[in-house]
């Protein structure tokens, strides 16, 4: 799997922390910033329009939300609802787009006044003084319900995910604890201690059940706060004597053609890190008995980020060192392998 380099979508302003995306409005939402620190780089959630222009995608940006002092860390979205990560906070976001028609003369054209973004490829007047008909964007974001998630000595909110309906989100950070709260009040009605330590990813699967990884080298499979079982993904794997892993991300994922079928995808790095890195595994689980069904190498780089497309076909891994890999959710295997910066990925959606 030779990499490849990916051209550029977008710059942001800030270092990017989240991301996702909305294929019903061609929207890529990033968000990220410079947290509290008065360093000069802003916080914000940027919303861009996705769209091909002579065959390429294209990204411009159609609203920038300034989150003020606090960066955001993790996203998850649900219709035009966002759920924001923010340090120990958690800040729900709704957006609206409005597109409206508008007559313009073509003499016009030269005015300075300037309103909402158009999009582009309107077509051009073939005369002075005719009128064109283009699409005018009007874009808002409007700051919802926020409360506290994460209470450790050094509080921060790690990750963030609604449930099938968007009825309920859940939260897991440094203090080892899952919250799980009403949409969009934000009131909270479960709580209880997933963890010894840091949650690292959590996912929530369409009965109910939460799956929840952490620092203390667990998978857990919970039933509201009932443990069902724990993950050993070694079992149908590779044995290590002198390595130990730990589960870094975690993700559910349809099976195609199949409308009931469900997996659990989950990945393995190194606790530690090493001189000579040993590889990081890529686990495929069934999603009714959780039992693993085949394990991947995907390699040495550390992975720090895992997103599953809509259909559940495809898997998107991110790691520390910049590169974006593509695999088949199928059978693990590699197609692509994407060098894209110089530095962590740690959002990635599909």
């Amino acid at each position: 799997m030779g990499r490849r380099r990916a051209p550029e979508l977008y710059r942001a302003p800030f270092p990017l922390y989240a991301l996702q995306i909305d294929p019903s409005a061609g929207l890529l939402i990033a968000a990220g910033g410079g947290g509290a620190a008065k360093t000069g780089i802003k916080n914000g959630v940027h919303f861009l329009q996705l769209e091909q222009i002579n065959g390429r995608l294209s990204a411009s940006l159609l609203h920038s939300h300034d989150t003020e002092t606090r960066a955001t860390m993790n996203l998850a979205l649900a219709g035009n609802i966002l759920a924001a990560g923010q340090d120990a906070h958690c800040q729900l976001l709704r957006f609206q787009i409005h597109q409206q028609k508008s007559k313009n003369k073509a003499g016009k054209a030269g005015s300075k006044e300037q309103g909402p973004r158009q999009r582009k490829g309107a077509a051009p007047a073939e005369k002075s003084g005719a009128e064109t008909h283009q699409e005018e964007i009007e874009f808002s974001v409007e700051n919802l319900q926020a409360v506290q998630t994460d209470f450790s000595t050094d509080p921060l909110q790690k990750v963030v995910c609604f449930n099938h309906d968007s009825t309920l989100l859940a939260t897991g950070g440094t203090d080892g604890y899952v919250r799980v709260w009403k949409v969009p009040t934000l009131e909270k009605v479960l709580e209880f201690k997933a963890h010894e330590g840091e949650i690292e990813d959590l996912a929530l699967g369409p009965d109910g059940k939460l799956v929840t990884v952490g620092w203390d080298l667990k998978a857990s499979v919970w039933q509201k706060d009932q443990l069902v079982t724990q993950l050993h993904w070694q079992e149908n794997g590779p044995t290590f004597s002198n390595t130990t892993y730990r589960y870094q991300a975690c993700r559910f994922g349809q099976v195609p053609d199949q409308p009931a079928g469900l997996r659990l995808f989950t990945v393995q790095i190194p606790h530690k890190r090493l001189r000579q890195p040993p590889p990081c595994y890529l686990t495929a689980w069934d999603g009714s008995t959780f039992l693993p069904l085949r394990t991947k190498s995907c390699g040495h780089e550390v992975i720090s980020c895992l997103s599953v497309s809509e259909s559940g076909t495809f898997l998107g891994l991110g790691t520390v060192t910049g590169s974006v890999a593509i695999y088949i959710a199928f059978s693990l295997q590699g197609v692509f392998l994407y060098g894209c910066c110089c530095c962590c990925v740690s959002g990635l959606s599909l």
